[in-house]
């Protein structure tokens, strides 16, 4: 697979996993090597921690803590996705004790203090996440950011878990090997519509006229 179709059509993956393959841990360090060599934003990416967990009654006591908040939040805000994304989440969540690796990823510490501070301990991490989605693309596995416990559940999670206060839990990656690998980049806004030159507003036409003129 070419880095721009890896890059273009790597998807969330909710439906399309293959509950009954096992997953090779092997495979899943070996992405979580490479993850750790994505660019972090600055001196806070030593603190990134992944946590592995395979063991079925284990996977089964922490997917009540994904799953009640995930349906409050989809009673609030569902109707502001497609009925298919709805639909999709759902499903996730009725197999989420299926799904044969979870993956938790940590950032030891707390992002409390400045907005550069929050910004940079994210930043940190999420292209480490982003990289490790990539690996398991390119492996003929799938994954899909979860983070409905995060919102209020956090504490419980922590303690099935046996992670330190001074640990911040940032997301869920479900890991499961694909029924499919036909994947098409999704439909995006056109980069022009989003895209301004020299400052705010000012579109690529807007700056060939003035370099015309």
């Amino acid at each position: 697979m070419d880095v721009d179709t890896l890059l273009t059509t790597t998807r969330s993956v909710r439906r399309k996993f293959d509950l009954d393959h096992p997953v090779d841990i092997a495979v899943v360090r070996d992405c979580l090597r490479i993850a750790l060599q994505a660019p972090g934003a600055g001196a806070l990416a030593p603190g990134i921690r992944f946590l592995v967990i395979e063991d079925p009654g284990t996977r089964a006591a922490l997917a009540p803590h994904v799953r009640e908040p995930a349906r409050a939040s989809h009673a609030q805000y569902g109707h502001l996705v497609s009925p298919a994304t709805l639909a999709s989440s759902r499903h996730l969540l009725d197999v989420l004790d299926r799904v044969p690796v979870l993956v938790l990823v940590a950032m030891l510490g707390r992002p409390d203090g400045s907005p550069s501070f929050a910004n940079a301990f994210y930043g940190s991490v999420y292209p480490a996440i982003w990289s490790f989605q990539l690996a398991l693309r390119s492996r003929g596995l799938g994954t899909a950011i979860t983070c409905y416990h995060i919102a209020g559940r956090e504490g419980e999670v922590a303690a099935l878990l046996g992670i330190p206060d001074d640990v911040t839990q940032v997301t869920l990656l479900p890991v499961a090997h694909l029924t499919t690998n036909e994947f098409r980049p999704a439909a995006r806004p056109e980069v022009q519509s989003v895209t301004y030159y020299e400052r705010w507003g000012r579109t690529a036409a807007e700056t060939e006229h003035l370099s015309v003129g």
